[in-house]
């Protein structure tokens, strides 16, 4: 296994995947995708996000390879694309979990 630091093309593609996790209403649909797949109407509810951006969301995730879809009759579930993506979201639960973070990004996740 290459370390990223060690190769740029590898820290450049980690960094760019990075980047797409680094998007709070990501964050978001991603922890409401750990619990299992679910449909539109179900993450908008679990996450509070309105439907336009939850689309545009939903697609950037899609496009990069974090989540996938299925049609069933006249609804489409999305679920986590892979394991990788599993145990980095639950990775992701625990390091940042409210009492682990800072008191100030405590307080600044209140305010936003």
């Amino acid at each position: 296994m290459t370390r990223p630091y060690l190769d740029r093309d590898s820290a450049e593609g980690a960094a760019e995947v990075l980047r797409v996790y680094a998007q709070p209403q990501r964050l978001m649909i991603l922890s409401c995708l750990a619990g299992g797949p679910r449909v539109v109407s179900e993450i908008e509810a679990c996450t509070g996000i309105g439907q336009p951006a939850l689309s545009q969301q939903l697609a950037t995730l899609r496009r990069a390879g974090l989540v996938t879809c299925t049609r069933e009759a006249r609804q489409v579930r999305y679920a986590l694309a892979t394991e990788q993506v599993c145990t980095c979201i639950a990775h992701l639960q625990e390091m940042f979990a409210p009492s682990r973070l800072p008191a100030a990004a405590r307080g600044a996740s209140r305010r936003g």
